[in-house]
């Protein structure tokens, strides 16, 4: 199963000549109209297109699971005072309920409900909020972005953890349509894509509307995906350590999504260009980004 239905089987373009860029390639307007965002995705679909890697010891380890529940509750002096002022600050600052709470896809295709401290309005009308969330396609509470900013947000997963639905570190769990493939572990409040794309919104705020949800699902997911299950194949005790330290202190390694993917806005995009997606540096690139946290002075 592909990782992003629907579009695997849009058409590849043929196979790049030696000495011909492989970002971008210019063809005459008379030969092919311009592709949408849409054609980016066989590409990156292909570099998901495998089998997935087996997880290390520690991954599917009881020890992990008692790992995380002392992190929890030894968590608790700092983290009871965080959660109640939190909500305080929801509750005060805007009307409607204190969590958030919402179906994602767990361990072995199973759903569990996961909660957050809310930071959006209640909606008054029956119209849904769009599922990828920007910078600007959402209203935010007063101290919405602040949560956001600060993952104050994420706290009330701390009880997912202790009820098992989640682990501190793994794949962020998503919602169903987003969910292409069971997850073999369970998922976690950070891990190694929420460590790269920890302020995707504000790299989605550029992609047009229109494009928003082709290019969630073809480009952000499936690298996402490459990402979580490169890291759980080879994590470890002190891997798990360093990812929820550098959660703690947000030292971030953000990876731009335009050093991996060549993307330009259709409106600002030459009605002769067409945006190819060379998968070998896609993969350069993730491996580049890996070494330099690993060899990265604390």
């Amino acid at each position: 199963m592909t990782s992003n239905p629907g579009f695997s089987h849009i058409p590849e373009e043929p196979p790049s000549q030696p000495g011909v860029n492989s970002k971008l390639r210019h063809f005459s307007s008379d030969r092919r109209p311009a592709p949408s965002i849409y054609g980016i995705v066989t590409a990156i679909d292909q570099a998901v297109h495998r089998d997935r890697r087996p997880l290390s010891k520690w991954s599917a380890s009881t020890l992990k699971r008692l790992f995380d529940i002392g992190c929890v509750l030894c968590s608790l002096p700092i983290t009871l005072p965080a959660f109640i002022l939190t909500g305080l600050a929801v509750r005060i600052t805007s009307r409607g309920p204190v969590l958030f709470h919402q179906q994602r896809m767990g361990h072995n295709g199973r759903s569990f409900t996961i909660y957050k401290f809310r930071t959006m309005p209640v909606r008054r009308s029956s119209s849904t909020r769009p599922i990828v969330t920007t910078s600007i396609n959402q209203r935010f509470t007063p101290v919405g972005p602040f949560l956001r900013r600060w993952k104050l947000d994420e706290l009330p997963q701390l009880f997912n953890v202790l009820r098992g639905d989640m682990s501190l570190v793994g794949p962020r769990p998503k919602v169903p349509s987003h969910q292409s493939n069971d997850l073999t572990c369970r998922p976690g409040i950070t891990g190694r894509a929420t460590i790269v794309f920890a302020r995707e919104e504000v790299t989605l705020a550029s992609i047009p509307l229109s494009q928003l949800d082709a290019y969630y699902h073809g480009v952000v997911l499936p690298l996402k995906q490459i990402l979580d299950d490169d890291y759980m194949a080879k994590a470890t005790f002190v891997s798990d350590l360093k990812l929820i330290v550098s959660s703690v202190l947000r030292k971030w390694d953000d990876l731009q999504l335009s050093d991996l993917i060549p993307v330009l806005p259709e409106s600002a995009r030459p009605r002769n260009m067409v945006v190819r997606v060379d998968v070998a540096r896609v993969n350069s690139a993730l491996l580049s980004s890996r070494n330099a946290m690993a060899t990265r002075p604390d």
